[in-house]
């Protein structure tokens, strides 16, 4: 047995499969780490590139990249810090920080036009904007054809204020409270709570979160000498059949964005993640030193959402069977593969990384790619990693 509860002759599975995707030429490096009691494994393999300086420096635990939606919950654990000093309140509306979302209107159909609508029977709260049901979000639609949709998809590269100010402008797609959409509570949440600290969004963060876990490379862009550490995204080209650039170290995230997005600007590393990670497995403490209290933790990673509110959300059919959310994250109510246990808690991001703690086992895991749409944990390769992770326990 190895510390930490794991196989030895077991975990070489999780490098091997890491190493598959390499040398497949799927991505240029793959880190995995694996942490359980108190005991750290970190997997690391292939380069942050295919090609340019990048495809001579291997991938590491200090490697920087793109957590695009694992920043969700980090910004649900700011937004409970606020909670915790009283300076926010979980059931109170948001209108006097937020008047943009004041008096809303709502779709009489969600499909419908959008001078088709009703009064919102409730003002909207932190809560709402937490477990994502204020009652707007992503709404997968081909152009076209759902009025909504298309408005939404508009308001991308503004500011804070006009973002929100458009948003309100728009009518929101269900009740809130009604069901779970994707993605834009935790965009406002931000803004929510860039004005309740008269701060930036990014300064909050530092201030509240990583500066007290000591996440030194986390931030909403990368300059200087890191960018030598930055990996290169990746997309599909299905005409070249091959992995092609998508965003390079020295594209969008090289300089400061007009618009700090809590549904997914933050870039990190495996480091600072297990850092974040690690606090919320010890019940909100890192180092001895109390971040978040363990009653808060616990709010977080408990589901808040049943079903019916879950089986609208525009992903695919039977997406939720197994998971419920929580605050900025997902909670796993049934286990039905060799996977994460009942109550393991986390999320995925756009590029290919994926999180989650799973406190049965006394577990964090933390998987880091750059290949963009691969965050999607149906996919098959997700099965082949979550297995080869908890096929390795062997206590």
């Amino acid at each position: 047995m190895a510390a930490g509860g794991f196989s030895l002759k077991r975990l070489v599975r999780v490098r091997e499969l890491l190493e598959r995707h390499v040398d497949s030429g799927f991505v240029p490096g793959m880190v995995a780490v694996l942490a359980r009691h108190g005991e750290v494994h970190i997997e690391a393999t292939g380069n942050l590139a295919f090609e340019g300086s990048g495809a001579g420096i291997p991938m590491a635990g200090d490697t920087i990249v793109r957590m695009a939606s694992m920043t969700k919950p980090i910004v649900a654990a700011c937004a409970m810090t606020l909670v915790e000093d009283c300076t926010l309140r979980l059931d109170d509306p948001v209108d006097d920080l937020l008047p943009e979302l004041a008096n809303m209107t709502v779709l009489a159909d969600p499909n419908g036009p959008l001078d088709d609508i009703v009064p919102a029977k409730r003002p909207l709260t932190l809560r709402d904007l937490l477990t994502f049901t204020l009652g707007t979000g992503m709404v997968p639609a081909e152009p076209g054809t759902v009025p909504i949709a298309d408005a939404l998809d508009t308001l991308g590269g503004l500011s804070s204020d006009e973002w929100i100010r458009r948003l309100g402008s728009l009518p929101l797609v269900y009740q809130p409270g009604e069901n779970w959409l994707y993605e834009t509570g935790a965009d406002v949440t931000g803004v929510l709570i860039a004005r309740a600290t008269g701060m930036s969004f990014g300064d909050a963060l530092r201030e509240r979160i990583f500066e007290p876990l000591g996440m030194t490379d986390t931030a909403f862009s990368v300059s200087g000498e890191r960018i030598g550490r930055f990996a290169t995204a990746y997309d599909r080209d299905d005409v070249a059949g091959k992995a092609v650039v998508q965003d390079p170290p020295n594209g969008r995230f090289s300089r400061p964005p007009t618009f700090e997005s809590g549904g997914g600007g933050l870039i990190s590393t495996a480091n600072d993640y297990l850092a974040f990670t690690s606090a919320l497995l010890a019940g909100g403490t890192h180092h001895g030193e109390r971040v978040l209290s363990r009653p808060s933790v616990t709010l977080m990673t408990s589901n808040h959402l049943s079903p019916a509110q879950l089986a609208l959300s525009g992903f695919e059919p039977g997406y939720f069977d197994t998971l419920g959310w929580g605050f900025g994250m997902s909670v796993r109510t049934r286990r039905t593969h060799l996977g994460p246990s009942v109550g393991s808690y986390g999320w995925p991001g756009f590029y290919g990384t994926a999180w989650y703690n799973d406190p049965v086992e006394d577990m964090t895991t933390i998987f880091i790619m750059q290949r963009a749409h691969m965050g999607d944990q149906k996919l098959p390769m997700w099965s082949d990693l979550w297995t080869t992770v908890y096929q390795a326990i062997d206590d």
